[in-house]
């Protein structure tokens, strides 16, 4: 396990750049014109940083960015 240490501002700093990277990610995702095998790579990359804001953001921001598992799988 890693651990690190910030400031008040440095975490309000981390948390819109984790949001700005998830708004950019569902942009792309919802673009029909990329390739299944681009949109499966930006949602593998989606639920990481979505995991990494779960882990200060409060539930109700949360919400905004959660992804329904089913409709998230892209058909071959």
């Amino acid at each position: 396990m890693l651990g690190m240490l910030f400031n008040d501002k440095e975490c309000k700093e981390l948390d819109y750049v984790l949001r700005k990277e998830l708004d950019e990610m569902l942009f792309d995702l919802s673009d029909q014109r990329l390739d299944l095998e681009v949109r499966n790579a930006i949602a593998s990359r989606y639920r990481t940083v979505f995991r990494m804001y779960a882990r200060f953001a409060p539930h109700k921001e949360l919400s905004k960015y959660a992804r329904n598992s089913k409709l998230s799988q892209f058909k071959q």
